[in-house]
C-alpha cells in the first residue's frame, strides 16, 4: 500500500514538473499530446553550420537536424515528414547538406514556408516531394555571399561559383524552375537596396516556378496524408 501511495506521488510530482517546464519553455501549461504518423520538422532562424552563431541568435543546428532525419528514415511508425520553415539562410554547406537529406527520404515529404525562406531556405524548401507558401511569406533570391576576410584571387571566385552551380543544380532538380530563370532572379538589381536578388511573396514564388503551391498548414497536413495513403496503396500492390 505504501508503495503505491510513493508510486501515485511520484507520478504527481512528474507531471506537476512537466507542466512548469512547459510553462517555462512554452508559455502553456500542457499541450496536446497525439500519437501521429507524421513527424514535424522546424527549420528556423539561422542555420547553423561549421561556425557556432552567438547565443542571443535564433538559429537551426544541422548536426541537431541530420540524427533526426536518419530516425525518421528508419522509424516505421514514421510514414511521412512535415517540414515548416521560417529562416533567414546561414550556412550554405549545412543548408544544402539537410536538404540533400530530406531530398533523399524514401517517405513522403511535404515543405511549409511560414514568415520567410530566405537564401539557403529555398533549397530547404524546394527539397520536399511537394512544398507550400503562406500567403504572406517571402523568399529572397539572391547570390552566395560570404563575410570576412577573402582572398583576392581567381581561384576564390571560381570557388564561389562552383557553390552557386551547386545550389542552382539543386533547385532546379526539386522545383519547377529553370537554372537560367533562377540566376536571372539571383542579379536582379531593383528589388534590394544596396545588393542584387529578388524578393518574391507567396504567390509570386509559385508563379516562379520555386513552390508548388500557395497554402497553410491545414492544407500541407491533408497533402502529406493523401501522398502517404497513396505509398501505401502502392506498397500494397
Amino acid at each position: 500500500m505504501k508503495e503505491e501511495k510513493n508510486e501515485k506521488q511520484e507520478m504527481t510530482d512528474r507531471g506537476v514538473n512537466n507542466d512548469l517546464q512547459n510553462l517555462k519553455e512554452l508559455a502553456e501549461d500542457s499541450i496536446p499530446k497525439l500519437k501521429s504518423n507524421i513527424h514535424c520538422l522546424t527549420i528556423i532562424g539561422q542555420i547553423e553550420g561549421h561556425v557556432m552563431l552567438p547565443p542571443q541568435t535564433k538559429s537551426t543546428k544541422y548536426e541537431h537536424v541530420i540524427p533526426q532525419l536518419v530516425a525518421i528514415e528508419e522509424s516505421p511508425d514514421i510514414e511521412g515528414l512535415l517540414v515548416i520553415l521560417n529562416t533567414v539562410g546561414g550556412d550554405v554547406e549545412a543548408g544544402l547538406a539537410i536538404a540533400e537529406m530530406i531530398n533523399s527520404l524514401s517517405k513522403p515529404t511535404v515543405s511549409l514556408v511560414i514568415g520567410g525562406g530566405h537564401s539557403i531556405g529555398v533549397p530547404l524548401a524546394t527539397s520536399a516531394d511537394y512544398s507550400y507558401i503562406s500567403p504572406t511569406a517571402t523568399m529572397t533570391v539572391h547570390p552566395i555571399r560570404m563575410n570576412g576576410l577573402i582572398i583576392g584571387v581567381p581561384q576564390t571566385f571560381e570557388y564561389f561559383k562552383k557553390m552557386q552551380d551547386r545550389i542552382l543544380s539543386f533547385v532546379e532538380r526539386t522545383s519547377n524552375i529553370t537554372k537560367k530563370r533562377l540566376m536571372s532572379l539571383m542579379q536582379e538589381t531593383d528589388d534590394l537596396l544596396n545588393d542584387m536578388g529578388t524578393i518574391l511573396i507567396g504567390r509570386q514564388a509559385v508563379d516562379a516556378g520555386i513552390i508548388d503551391d500557395v497554402g497553410g498548414l491545414s492544407d500541407a497536413i491533408s497533402k502529406l496524408k493523401k501522398m502517404v495513403d497513396e505509398r501505401k496503396q502502392k506498397q500494397e500492390t
